[in-house]
Protein backbone atom coordinates (compact mmCIF):
# COMPACT_ATOMS: atom_id res chain seq x y z
CA UNK A 1 0.00 0.00 0.00
CA UNK A 2 1.41 3.48 -0.99
CA UNK A 3 0.84 6.82 0.29
CA UNK A 4 1.03 9.91 -1.25
CA UNK A 5 2.13 13.41 -0.11
CA UNK A 6 1.11 16.16 -0.99
CA UNK A 7 2.49 19.60 -0.80
CA UNK A 8 0.46 22.00 1.05
CA UNK A 9 -1.48 24.65 -0.65
CA UNK A 10 0.33 28.14 -0.98
CA UNK A 11 -0.71 31.09 1.37
CA UNK A 12 -0.56 33.87 -0.51
CA UNK A 13 0.06 37.46 0.76
CA UNK A 14 -0.70 40.60 -1.05
CA UNK A 15 2.65 41.00 -2.09
CA UNK A 16 3.12 37.31 -3.81
CA UNK A 17 -0.48 36.85 -5.01
CA UNK A 18 -1.98 36.73 -8.54
CA UNK A 19 -2.70 41.06 -9.48
CA UNK A 20 -6.77 39.63 -9.47
CA UNK A 21 -6.50 38.76 -6.08
CA UNK A 22 -4.81 41.57 -4.00
CA UNK A 23 -7.47 43.66 -3.88
CA UNK A 24 -9.87 41.03 -2.07
CA UNK A 25 -6.69 40.21 0.00
CA UNK A 26 -6.27 43.64 1.15
CA UNK A 27 -10.27 43.82 1.85
CA UNK A 28 -9.66 40.70 3.65
CA UNK A 29 -7.03 42.69 5.89
CA UNK A 30 -9.07 45.74 6.50
CA UNK A 31 -11.93 43.84 7.56
CA UNK A 32 -10.33 41.05 10.08
CA UNK A 33 -7.31 42.94 10.67
CA UNK A 34 -5.07 40.32 8.76
CA UNK A 35 -5.36 38.23 5.71
CA UNK A 36 -7.19 34.33 7.31
CA UNK A 37 -5.30 31.89 5.83
CA UNK A 38 -8.52 30.87 3.95
CA UNK A 39 -8.56 33.85 1.68
CA UNK A 40 -5.06 33.11 1.28
CA UNK A 41 -5.31 29.84 0.33
CA UNK A 42 -8.01 31.18 -2.43
CA UNK A 43 -6.34 34.06 -3.76
CA UNK A 44 -4.50 31.02 -5.96
CA UNK A 45 -8.24 30.85 -7.57
CA UNK A 46 -8.95 34.79 -8.32
CA UNK A 47 -12.30 33.87 -9.36
CA UNK A 48 -12.95 31.57 -6.75
CA UNK A 49 -11.83 34.42 -3.84
CA UNK A 50 -14.24 36.94 -5.59
CA UNK A 51 -16.86 35.22 -5.67
CA UNK A 52 -15.94 33.88 -2.23
CA UNK A 53 -16.14 37.27 -0.78
CA UNK A 54 -18.63 38.83 -2.87
CA UNK A 55 -21.24 36.08 -1.24
CA UNK A 56 -19.97 36.90 2.24
CA UNK A 57 -20.49 40.58 1.50
CA UNK A 58 -24.16 39.93 -0.33
CA UNK A 59 -24.84 37.33 2.38
CA UNK A 60 -24.86 40.21 5.16
CA UNK A 61 -27.46 42.19 3.33
CA UNK A 62 -30.20 39.26 3.26
CA UNK A 63 -33.24 39.54 5.61
CA UNK A 64 -31.23 36.90 8.28
CA UNK A 65 -30.08 38.87 11.54
CA UNK A 66 -26.39 38.20 11.98
CA UNK A 67 -27.08 36.04 14.74
CA UNK A 68 -29.49 33.86 11.95
CA UNK A 69 -26.71 34.49 8.98
CA UNK A 70 -23.98 32.65 12.12
CA UNK A 71 -26.55 29.75 12.72
CA UNK A 72 -26.46 29.18 8.77
CA UNK A 73 -22.67 28.82 8.44
CA UNK A 74 -22.61 26.80 11.75
CA UNK A 75 -24.46 24.23 10.87
CA UNK A 76 -22.67 24.06 7.51
CA UNK A 77 -19.22 24.25 9.15
CA UNK A 78 -20.43 20.95 11.34
CA UNK A 79 -22.33 19.18 8.40
CA UNK A 80 -19.36 19.35 6.49
CA UNK A 81 -16.78 18.78 9.91
CA UNK A 82 -14.62 21.76 8.76
CA UNK A 83 -12.03 22.32 11.61
CA UNK A 84 -11.00 26.12 10.15
CA UNK A 85 -14.49 27.22 9.72
CA UNK A 86 -15.63 26.29 13.59
CA UNK A 87 -13.29 28.33 15.46
CA UNK A 88 -13.61 31.76 13.17
CA UNK A 89 -17.21 31.49 13.22
CA UNK A 90 -17.24 30.78 16.99
CA UNK A 91 -15.87 34.08 17.17
CA UNK A 92 -18.24 35.54 14.84
CA UNK A 93 -21.64 33.64 16.49
CA UNK A 94 -20.59 35.63 19.85
CA UNK A 95 -20.35 38.84 18.22
CA UNK A 96 -23.25 38.10 16.46
CA UNK A 97 -24.87 37.97 20.13
CA UNK A 98 -26.06 34.52 20.34
CA UNK A 99 -25.33 32.85 23.73
CA UNK A 100 -22.62 30.75 25.35
CA UNK A 101 -25.05 27.76 24.99
CA UNK A 102 -26.27 28.14 21.77
CA UNK A 103 -22.61 28.62 20.56
CA UNK A 104 -21.56 25.15 22.14
CA UNK A 105 -24.90 23.69 20.83
CA UNK A 106 -23.76 24.92 17.18
CA UNK A 107 -20.68 23.21 17.85
CA UNK A 108 -21.93 19.75 18.93
CA UNK A 109 -24.87 19.62 16.37
CA UNK A 110 -27.27 20.11 19.13
CA UNK A 111 -30.50 21.86 19.19
CA UNK A 112 -30.61 25.78 19.92
CA UNK A 113 -32.41 27.32 22.82
CA UNK A 114 -34.95 29.38 20.63
CA UNK A 115 -37.55 27.30 18.56
CA UNK A 116 -37.28 29.88 15.45
CA UNK A 117 -33.56 29.66 15.08
CA UNK A 118 -33.54 26.34 16.23
CA UNK A 119 -36.14 25.66 12.72
CA UNK A 120 -33.45 27.52 10.92
CA UNK A 121 -30.79 25.36 12.11
CA UNK A 122 -33.00 22.24 11.24
CA UNK A 123 -33.77 23.38 7.68
CA UNK A 124 -30.31 24.19 6.90
CA UNK A 125 -28.95 21.06 7.98
CA UNK A 126 -31.72 19.10 5.82
CA UNK A 127 -30.70 21.08 2.97
CA UNK A 128 -27.02 20.09 3.55
CA UNK A 129 -27.97 16.45 4.06
CA UNK A 130 -30.22 15.82 1.81
CA UNK A 131 -28.55 17.72 -1.08
CA UNK A 132 -31.01 20.54 -1.23
CA UNK A 133 -33.33 17.46 -2.15
CA UNK A 134 -35.50 18.35 1.56
CA UNK A 135 -38.89 16.57 2.16
CA UNK A 136 -41.51 19.13 1.68
CA UNK A 137 -42.23 18.48 5.69
CA UNK A 138 -39.03 20.58 6.08
CA UNK A 139 -39.79 23.59 3.89
CA UNK A 140 -43.49 23.57 5.67
CA UNK A 141 -42.15 23.41 9.22
CA UNK A 142 -39.51 26.24 8.75
CA UNK A 143 -41.96 28.51 6.95
CA UNK A 144 -44.58 27.62 10.76
CA UNK A 145 -41.81 28.98 12.42
CA UNK A 146 -41.96 32.20 10.82
CA UNK A 147 -39.60 32.28 8.20
CA UNK A 148 -40.33 32.61 4.27
CA UNK A 149 -39.28 32.07 0.72
CA UNK A 150 -36.89 34.72 0.69
CA UNK A 151 -35.37 33.31 3.77
CA UNK A 152 -35.09 29.90 2.49
CA UNK A 153 -33.46 31.20 -0.62
CA UNK A 154 -30.82 33.50 1.46
CA UNK A 155 -30.02 30.03 3.73
CA UNK A 156 -29.17 28.44 -0.25
CA UNK A 157 -27.06 31.75 -0.44
CA UNK A 158 -25.15 31.16 2.70
CA UNK A 159 -24.77 27.27 2.04
CA UNK A 160 -22.98 28.14 -1.18
CA UNK A 161 -20.37 30.66 1.17
CA UNK A 162 -20.10 27.52 2.98
CA UNK A 163 -19.40 25.53 -0.15
CA UNK A 164 -16.86 27.48 -1.38
CA UNK A 165 -14.66 28.03 1.77
CA UNK A 166 -15.62 24.29 3.84
CA UNK A 167 -14.29 22.55 0.70
CA UNK A 168 -11.19 24.62 -0.10
CA UNK A 169 -10.35 24.11 3.40
CA UNK A 170 -10.82 20.56 3.10
CA UNK A 171 -8.77 19.90 0.27
CA UNK A 172 -5.70 22.54 1.47
CA UNK A 173 -6.10 21.59 4.66
CA UNK A 174 -5.80 25.13 5.59
CA UNK A 175 -3.99 25.88 9.22
CA UNK A 176 -5.86 27.36 11.48
CA UNK A 177 -4.91 31.24 12.27
CA UNK A 178 -3.34 31.96 15.30
CA UNK A 179 -6.07 34.11 15.84
CA UNK A 180 -8.87 31.72 16.24
CA UNK A 181 -6.75 28.80 17.78
CA UNK A 182 -7.88 29.47 21.22
CA UNK A 183 -11.75 28.37 19.72
CA UNK A 184 -9.92 24.92 17.90
CA UNK A 185 -12.73 22.48 17.12
CA UNK A 186 -13.23 18.97 16.56
CA UNK A 187 -16.37 16.97 15.61
CA UNK A 188 -17.53 15.14 18.64
CA UNK A 189 -18.79 12.25 16.34
CA UNK A 190 -20.01 11.55 13.26
CA UNK A 191 -23.56 11.91 13.41
CA UNK A 192 -26.67 10.19 11.27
Amino acid sequence: MTTETIAPFNLYTIETAPDASKEHLASAKATFGLIPNVEAVMAQAPALLGTYMTGWDLFGETSLSAAEQQIVYQTANFENNCGYCMPWHTILSEKAGLSKTDVEALRNGASLSDRKQEALRLFTRDLVRTNGNIAPASLVAFFADGYDQRSALEVILGLSIKLMSNYTNAIAQTPLDEAASHKKWQKPHLRG
